[in-house]
């Protein structure tokens, strides 16, 4: 399928998008959206909304975000990934007074990710404002091509206290054999990953947050990765240490996620 641009609620022109080629000052977030509807369609509206506030001092009032998502679906076919990105139409050296942002909404063709296991190389590295999905972030893309020169899949980041905190492009989750193991230290909180915490607490599945070191993943007894295309890959291997087959761990994983209801915007 063709990829749809739509500018705060119409197709965008040359025009609206020709600024943007040169800048950096940006958030967005992206789903994976089926049959016209979206899973944790309020846990990325607030994060548009915080990450707004953020970074230009105001946010969108939800049912215009909405709108623009639904314009755009409606544009669209059925199953697509789609993408907000949330920019400040004065420019990103511009200061002053808070401006709206503008809103772009960006649909293509649906993606699951790779088919995985995963070999994760080890990178110390933190980003600026973990809490907020920003664009401009050259260093992701840096890590994963060396990460793959290396060897490897792609890369974890291990933060300036030793922990483990996020990959590349996805947050990573643990199976200690009895309990789902997040990861403790500053990260971007995924939607995907908002979904499955939520849906496995309604499962009754036992989680625990505490710091992973790179040290302790010889002890576990699983570990993946996830993101808006999907709530589990499996990974093999973080850094030179095997990481063991749990597929009772990917099982969960992705009945929690399927249990989230899908919504329409």
């Amino acid at each position: 399928m063709t990829t749809l641009v739509h500018r705060n609620g119409r197709a965008a022109t040359t025009g609206d998008l020709a600024p943007l080629a040169f800048a950096g000052y940006a958030h967005f977030t992206a789903t994976q959206v089926r049959g016209g509807r979206i899973r944790g369609l309020d846990l990325h509206l607030d994060r548009l909304r915080s990450a707004s506030a953020e970074l230009f001092g105001r946010a969108l009032p939800d049912d215009r975000v909405r709108s623009f998502l639904r314009t755009a679906l409606e544009a669209s076919p059925a199953d697509v990934s789609l993408t907000a990105t949330l920019y400040a139409a004065p420019g990103e050296f511009a200061a002053g007074e808070a401006a709206e942002p503008d809103v772009l909404v960006r649909t293509g063709p649906p993606a699951s990710g790779p088919s995985g296991p995963l070999a994760l190389a080890t990178v110390e590295y933190e980003r600026v404002l973990p809490a907020v999905k920003h664009v401009g972030e050259v260093a992701k893309t840096y890590f994963m091509r060396r990460a793959v020169q290396d060897g490897f899949d792609d890369a974890a980041f291990v933060d300036r206290r030793g922990r483990l905190s996020e990959a590349t492009i996805w947050n990573l989750a643990f199976w200690d054999g009895d309990a789902v193991v997040w990861p403790d230290a500053p990260m971007l909180v995924g939607t995907t990953m908002g979904i499955v915490r939520r849906q496995l607490d309604r499962l009754g599945v036992a989680q625990r947050v505490r710091e992973v070191t790179p040290a302790d993943v010889s002890a576990l007894a699983g570990a993946v990765v996830m993101n808006s295309w999907t709530p589990g890959i499996a990974v093999h291997r973080i850094g030179s240490a095997p990481v063991p087959e749990a597929p009772r761990f990917l099982d969960l994983l992705h009945r929690a996620y399927e249990a989230e209801p899908l919504t329409e915007p």
